[in-house]
């Protein structure tokens, strides 16, 4: 009989490995944490601070990835998570499409990274993004449950899992079918905002987050906070035991774990009785919209077009493919002219 081939003993480890897992053949050890959000807005600075590298954050190109590991003890493999980041805000959205699979989407989380500095343009970002990761995650979920039923309703089931069965907002609240966290970065500059301009933003996003079974918490450069939400990403990457503390004092950074908030608690959007009536919106969640993009209106310039080209960015400077690409550009021109002045004499002639 032949002896096996490297790759025959690879995937006989692998199966191995993966024989004492929840679910068919999924590893326990391995999960992925999703970072997405706004442009500049501190998701390099949160995963840097999560893998204790002491490096200076660099400006994500497009879609980024690096890993951790984490020893559960002696002798025992360690964990390994899997870190992605989306650069550029809402501008790569199709991209969300790439680490996110059938075959992965049991291990993975989504980090939206918000910057509180920001409020106008705040309501789109997260909007943008998280429409565009929901679509995508729907569609693996249906995906997933064609070749295997059993893993998508165990996803299904266990999302509800974070709120008590009890819990009165059970039937009002529509969560994501994979673990959520939202994170508001640059509190050291919200602090200074005016009080009722953070009592808007602060309703808001409990109530996006409780809507989408999330949990929420603020941070900055302070040490203290990075801790805390150090704590909140190892709990997502590598399955240590969640934080039961709550901070729901708008004066003070937000601290809310997924289930632990309610609407009654987060109360009604922050508008004159008298002038919520003249609101017309279809859905809670637009109303909350409404009433957030009247004190903070959406910049008018289009955010899709925000970043820039990744092929002019200096830094990544290659005279031999810089060179090249001018004399491409330059024939893609000369083309452009050619042909318009080919079409000009067509309709002249006709």
């Amino acid at each position: 009989m032949p002896s096996e081939t490297l790759w025959e003993i690879a995937k006989a480890e692998v199966e191995k490995r993966s024989s004492g897992s929840e679910g068919d053949g999924l590893e326990i050890g391995e999960k992925s944490v999703f970072f997405i959000g706004s442009k500049n807005g501190g998701k390099t600075t949160i995963i840097l601070r999560c893998l204790d590298r002491d490096e200076p954050p660099k400006p994500t190109l497009a879609l980024e990835y690096t890993y951790g590991r984490r020893a559960k003890g002696h002798n025992v493999p360690k964990d390994i998570a899997h870190f992605w980041e989306l650069g550029g805000g809402t501008s790569l959205l199709d991209l969300i499409s790439i680490p996110i699979t059938s075959d992965t989407l049991r291990t993975f989380s989504i980090v939206l990274v918000l910057d509180l500095s920001k409020p106008n343009d705040l309501w789109p970002t997260m909007e943008n993004l998280l429409q565009a990761t929901k679509n995508h995650v729907d569609k693996m979920i249906m995906k997933l449950g064609k070749t295997n039923s059993k893993a998508a309703s165990e996803m299904r089931q266990k999302i509800w899992s974070n709120m008590q069965k009890n819990h009165p907002d059970r039937e009002l609240v529509d969560p994501f079918l994979i673990p959520l966290v939202i994170i508001g970065s640059k509190y050291d500059i919200f602090q200074d905002f005016d009080s009722e301009k953070r009592k808007v933003i602060c309703k808001t996003l409990r109530f996006v987050a409780h809507y989408h079974g999330a949990s929420l918490m603020f941070t900055s450069k302070s040490e203290a906070l990075l801790l805390k939400i150090r704590g909140v990403i190892n709990q997502l990457a590598f399955g240590i035991d969640k934080s039961k503390s709550i901070c729901v004092d708008q004066n003070k950074p937000l601290f809310i774990t997924a289930g632990l908030d309610s609407l009654s608690q987060i109360g009604s959007p922050p508008v004159p009785d008298n002038d919520i009536g003249k609101l017309h919106a279809h859905s809670p969640m637009e109303l909350w919209k409404k009433v957030y993009e009247r004190v903070f209106p959406p910049k008018s310039i289009d955010m899709l077009k925000d970043t820039k080209d990744p092929a002019r960015d200096p830094q990544y400077a290659e005279s031999e493919v810089d060179e090249m690409r001018i004399q491409k550009d330059q024939e893609l021109e000369q083309y452009k002219r050619s042909s318009s002045k080919s079409w000009k004499q067509i309709e002249f002639d006709s």
